[in-house]
C-alpha cells in the first residue's frame, strides 16, 4: 500500500469538528444538540444578499480575474472607507474565503522552515496552513486571568529570530473574543518595522465590537504601509459562510504580486458568492446595529450564567462571538466527548470545542473550553443549564 506524505500524517484535526461523529450518534439516539461548538451564526443571510444571486442573469458562468471582479473590488475599497480604512481596488485579491487569504499569505511571505509567531490561544486553522505551507508556529502565550490581553512586546520580541518573518493576530480574536487596542496594534506596529517582519491581521469579526468600542485596522497603522496583510471575509460579516469569500489586502506590490501567482493558480474565486459579496456592501448602514445588540444581549447571558456556576471563571469577551471559560473539569477533550457520547439532561446535552486544540503549547488548555455564542438566547440559556448539570454529573 502506498505511503501518504508526512505532511498528510502531521496535518491536524480540527478541534471544532473532530466531534461531529459523536454529535451525529447523539442526534440519532434523539438527543437535541445545542451547537455551541462552531462560529455558524443563526443570523439570517440578508434577503438582499441572497437576491443578488437568484436574480442575476448571465448566459455563461465565466471565470473572473484571479483577483476577482473589478467591479466587487471597487465596491470594497467604498466598504473599507465606511471603516476609516483607504486602498485602492489593485490593493485587494478575492480568495476563496478568508482561510485562502490566509494561505496565500503565508505562502507568499515565508519560505518552507520559517517561523511565524502567534499569541495563543489562536485560531486552530492556523495550524494547519502552516502545516501546508512547512512553517513552524513559535507561539506567545496570553492568559485567562488578564482576559488574554497581547502579552507584552518584549515577550514577543524574545521569540525573533533569523527565522522569524511575520507575526500572526486576529482582531476581534478569535477563539478568546479579545479586542486588541489602537495601542496595543501600534506597538505591534513598531515591532515589525524594527524587525522588518510582516503583520499579518485576520480581521474577520471587524464588525462585532461591544461595549461602544470600535476596531482599529491594521491597515489604518502608520509607517508599516508595506508590511501588513489583512485578511478578511464575509463568512461572518454577513452570515454567509458558506459563500467562501475573502480578501487579502495589501499595500506592499511586490508582495501582491507574488500572491496573484497563487491566485492565478487557482483561476478565480466563486463567481456567484462575488456577486453576494458585492450585493452586501450595499446593504443599509444601520444593518449591524441590531445585529450588535442581539450578539451583546446573547454574550451577556452566557457570561453571566457561565460565572454563576460553581468552579468556572469566563472573561468578558470584547468582541467576535467567542469565550474561553475555564471548567472545573480534569481534561477538555475528555469532557466534550463526554458530553455528547454519555451525557444527557431532559434529552439534551451540549456540544463544546476543547481549547487544546487552540494552544501550540502542548498541555495548555486542558481545563477550558471555546464557546460560540451563535444561538438565539432560548436556546443558550438551555445550553448553560444543561452545561451546569453535565458539571456536576462528571464530577460525581
Amino acid at each position: 500500500m502506498p505511503k501518504i506524505s508526512h505532511r498528510g500524517e502531521t496535518m491536524p484535526q480540527s478541534p471544532i469538528r473532530k466531534l461531529v461523529p459523536f454529535a451525529e450518534a447523539a442526534k440519532n439516539r434523539g438527543t437535541k444538540v445545542y451547537h455551541l461548538n462552531i462560529g455558524q451564526p443563526d443570523i439570517e443571510t440578508p434577503k438582499p444578499v441572497l437576491d443578488a444571486v437568484r436574480n442575476s442573469n448571465f448566459k455563461i458562468l465565466e471565470y473572473s480575474h484571479s483577483a476577482g471582479f473589478e467591479s466587487y473590488r471597487k465596491k470594497l475599497v467604498q466598504y473599507y472607507a465606511s471603516v476609516n480604512v483607504e486602498v485602492d481596488f489593485s490593493q485587494i485579491m478575492i480568495t476563496t474565503g478568508g482561510s485562502e487569504a490566509i494561505i496565500f499569505g503565508m505562502m507568499a511571505c515565508l519560505d518552507a522552515g520559517d517561523e511565524v509567531i502567534i499569541p495563543e490561544p489562536f485560531y486552530a486553522n492556523y495550524n494547519g496552513f502552516a502545516t501546508e505551507a512547512d512553517l513552524k508556529i513559535i507561539p506567545v502565550t496570553s492568559s485567562i486571568d488578564n482576559g488574554f490581553a497581547l502579552p507584552p512586546i518584549s515577550e514577543f520580541e524574545k521569540l525573533i529570530t533569523t527565522k522569524t518573518k511575520a507575526i500572526v493576530i486576529c482582531n476581534p480574536n478569535n477563539p478568546t473574543g479579545y479586542l486588541y487596542s489602537k495601542a496595543e496594534m501600534e506597538s505591534l506596529a513598531a515591532l515589525v518595522k524594527k524587525h522588518d517582519l510582516f503583520l499579518f491581521s485576520d480581521e474577520a469579526y471587524r464588525e462585532f465590537c461591544y461595549d461602544g468600542a470600535a476596531p482599529f485596522s491594521a491597515l489604518q497603522l502608520k509607517g508599516v504601509e508595506e508590511n501588513v496583510v489583512v485578511m478578511d471575509t464575509i463568512s461572518k460579516r454577513y452570515s454567509a459562510c458558506g459563500g467562501r469569500i475573502g480578501a487579502f489586502v495589501t499595500r506592499n506590490k511586490t508582495l501582491f504580486d507574488a500572491t496573484m501567482k497563487f491566485a492565478q493558480a487557482r483561476l478565480s474565486p466563486p463567481s456567484f458568492a462575488q456577486i453576494a459579496g458585492e450585493a452586501a456592501v450595499d446593504l443599509p448602514k444601520n444593518y449591524f446595529d441590531e445585529i450588535k445588540q442581539e450578539y451583546t444581549e446573547r454574550r451577556n447571558l452566557m457570561v453571566k450564567m457561565l460565572n454563576e456556576i460553581p468552579g468556572v471563571y469566563c472573561p468578558n469577551p470584547g468582541g467576535a462571538f467567542y469565550a474561553i471559560a475555564k471548567l472545573p473539569i480534569d481534561d477538555a477533550d475528555k469532557f466534550c466527548q463526554w458530553l455528547l457520547e454519555s451525557f444527557s439532561y431532559e434529552n439534551q446535552t451540549v456540544m463544546l470545542a476543547p481549547a487544546t486544540g487552540f494552544y501550540a503549547t502542548a498541555g495548555l488548555g486542558k481545563k477550558e473550553v471555546r464557546l460560540a455564542y451563535v444561538l438565539n438566547k432560548t436556546d443558550l440559556q438551555k445550553a448553560m443549564e444543561c452545561l451546569k448539570v453535565a458539571l456536576d454529573a462528571y464530577n460525581a
